[in-house]
């Protein structure tokens, strides 16, 4: 079956116009004459905060086991494992007959003692009445003999009545220092010795705390060079924050207890020491913690991170605008700031970094800029509609 005439002319017609554009389309360059929308912000030099970030170990402030000083049985046990206790409150109360008695003895041995010096200076203050008269100057000195033997029996009686006064309230096993009492490692019931090497419990003080950080002898001196050099400029106290092992920032600021004066022969670092408030029991003793601190400012060129990429090799990049074209460059940097790299090269003060259009950008590519600013939150916000909110 043949078409009409009319249909075959359409179709003929339709051919050779769509001819020229397929081989218009196979033959033009992707992209070619493409100018790419980008927007851009000028690099400025600012003042950045110079932060060093240390390793550290949570060290209660104050702990100390607690060990009977006398012997005997272990009565009661008072205290609540986990539960605060204040310096002075009891925690072990052992069985106190023994030393009752001992204590009531000793009483009774320096009574007696006070009684035979009484006797012993009433003989004498007699015989030196009658000395010459009807006592010999013998007799005299054998009554002051008696009389100082008397006067250091009592002495001996009342170190004695002291000595057992103090077994009888060490029978009461009190904490020295104020803080959070570990379980009992001995139960109602059992014998206890003088000065055992085994301790009855353990008491931690968790408030405030300290943290150890170890920092290398050698980023000291570099540290140190900056500040005479004036590229580093200190500020007027050191700012001290702490990161939990979450990585949650510690909402406590720390001071420095010990800056640490001495290095170790085997690793070359210094140990220092940081304390901070524990109300909540956040930090526990034994945690491994990272303390940041803060010890001034310099001065740098900040590169907001959305503005770079990681390459496969690792290097850092990002594109400028340059005379209507995009150049990628490559960034050397020494650290952070907020959402932004501190930059050490690569890019120059008043260089134009594009922050916004960077989908498919090559490098080389035409381009047209636009100014953009860059909030706090990393977000890019047009130049002149921020300015105007101003």
């Amino acid at each position: 079956m043949s078409l009409p005439l009319r249909a075959l002319r359409i179709s003929a017609a339709m051919f050779c116009f769509a001819a020229p554009l397929a081989a218009y389309a196979q033959g033009a360059p992707e992209g070619a004459g493409q100018v790419t929308e980008v927007g851009v912000m000028a690099l400025t030099e600012t003042d950045v905060p110079f932060t060093t970030t240390l390793p550290g170990r949570a060290v209660a402030k104050e702990q100390t086991e607690i060990r009977p000083r006398v012997e005997g049985v272990i009565e009661e046990i008072v205290y609540t494992a986990g539960r605060r206790v204040n310096e002075g409150d009891v925690l072990f109360r052992l069985d106190a007959e023994t030393y009752e008695a001992a204590f009531a003895s000793a009483e009774a041995a320096r009574d007696s003692a006070e009684a035979t010096l009484t006797t012993a200076q009433a003989a004498y203050d007699r015989y030196a009445k009658l000395e010459g008269v009807g006592a010999s100057t013998s007799d005299l000195e054998s009554a002051r003999a008696t009389l100082a033997q008397a006067k250091a029996s009592v002495k001996s009686a009342e170190a004695d009545l002291q000595q057992a006064q103090l077994d009888l309230d060490r029978v009461e096993i009190k904490s020295p220092i104020a803080g959070i009492p570990d379980v009992p490692e001995f139960s109602v019931g059992s014998l206890v010795t003088a000065n055992q090497s085994d301790a009855l419990t353990t008491v931690t003080r968790l408030d405030p705390i300290y943290v150890d950080v170890t920092e290398s002898s050698a980023r000291r001196m570099r540290i140190r060079e900056q500040f005479e050099e004036g590229t580093l400029s200190p500020g007027k106290e050191l700012d001290v924050t702490l990161t939990l092992e979450n990585g949650e920032v510690y909402d406590g600021k720390g001071t420095m207890v010990s800056p640490g004066v001495t290095v170790s022969t085997t690793t070359g670092s210094i140990d220092m020491r940081f304390e901070f408030d524990n109300p909540d029991r956040m930090i526990l003793p034994g945690q491994f913690l990272r303390v940041d601190v803060t010890l001034g400012t310099s001065k740098a060129i900040l590169v907001p991170q959305r503005a770079t990429t990681r390459q496969s090799d690792g290097t850092l990049t990002a594109f400028v605008a340059q005379d209507g074209t995009a150049h990628r460059v490559t960034l050397s940097y020494s650290g952070t700031s907020d959402n932004a790299w501190i930059v050490t090269d690569g890019v120059s003060v008043g260089d134009e970094i594009i922050l916004d259009g960077l989908t498919n950008l090559a490098d080389g590519a035409s381009i047209t800029t636009v100014p953009v600013t860059i909030n706090a939150a990393g977000v890019v916000e047009d130049a002149t509609t921020t300015s105007e909110a101003d």
